[in-house]
């Protein structure tokens, strides 16, 4: 019972961040390298257009709607949904963008695709009298990666750059019975499915390819073998060590008592 209660043991080891790499504890090689979001097929994008002409304003976005009021109803379930204010992103990579038509955008950036659309437009409306310069916003939307084994759920990305500590910190950290040196990371890219494997208790994560997330990322967390028992600190142990052996020495009483019970009364006759 002993040596299960101290196997069992919910250690800091086992369960804090940023420690020094050893024989338990992997070395990560320096492979950070934070690349851009590249656009893929049924990504969603927010474009906003400005310009000091209200009529183009009014042409773009929604009848003249403000960014800040389109990002409010888009973040309202009871008014409307995404689909009025963004651009799906089809099978062949297009988004179909009024008056400039298909737009292919799949495998770039937010950033290229700003400049692609402000390039587009600028050349049509460079024809209209009155011709003003104008200046596009471009962001993706409904940005979430999910989580299995700890908190389980689905959580909105809402910055550009994620690390795996925020991701962490937003399903209120992983729990004392959940393994930290066996998280899995399942991640889609280019249509190929990879799976990496990674200790978070590591310092060097900080600069290794497992900091930064991605949309759509699926984080596994399995439980510590064992955690059921529930043990995290030695005067649990002792506790439950003492009780154990109080219990045995309560049985053992019973049964002793029993047995001089009967060599008592019938040791006489038994032993005829």
């Amino acid at each position: 019972m002993v040596t299960l209660a101290l196997s069992s043991c919910v250690t800091a080891r086992k369960v804090n961040y940023m420690q020094e790499p050893d024989r338990h504890i992997p070395h990560y090689a320096d492979t950070l390298s934070f690349e851009d979001y590249q656009l893929r097929v049924n990504d969603r994008l927010y474009v906003y257009v400005y310009s000091v002409d209200p009529k183009v304003m009014q042409m773009y976005n929604a009848g003249g709607t403000s960014a800040s009021q389109m990002r409010q109803q888009m973040g309202n379930s009871t008014y409307g949904s995404y689909d009025l204010y963004t651009y799906l992103i089809d099978e062949e990579g297009n988004i179909d963008f009024p008056t400039i038509g298909k737009q292919h955008v799949v495998g770039k950036t937010t950033r290229e695709v700003k400049y692609q659309l402000e390039e587009e437009l600028g050349k049509l409306l460079k024809e209209i009298p009155g011709y003003s310069m104008v200046s596009v916003e471009v962001n993706i939307v409904n940005r979430s990666f999910s989580v299995i084994g700890a908190q389980s759920g689905r959580y909105s990305i809402n910055k550009e750059k994620m690390t795996i500590f925020e991701a962490l910190a937003m399903v209120g950290d992983l729990g004392e019975f959940n393994s930290r040196h066996e998280i899995k990371i399942v991640r889609e890219k280019d249509g190929v499915t990879t799976i990496k494997t990674f200790d978070v208790r590591s310092k060097e994560i900080v600069n290794s390819e497992f900091y930064y997330i991605e949309p759509n990322d699926i984080i596994y967390v399995r439980k510590i073998p064992g955690y059921s028992f529930g043990i995290n600190h030695v005067t649990t142990v002792i506790g439950v060590t003492a009780a154990t052996i109080s219990f045995g020495v309560f049985i053992y009483s019973i049964v002793q008592t029993g047995i001089n019970h009967v060599n008592k009364y019938y040791g006489k006759g038994a032993s005829k």
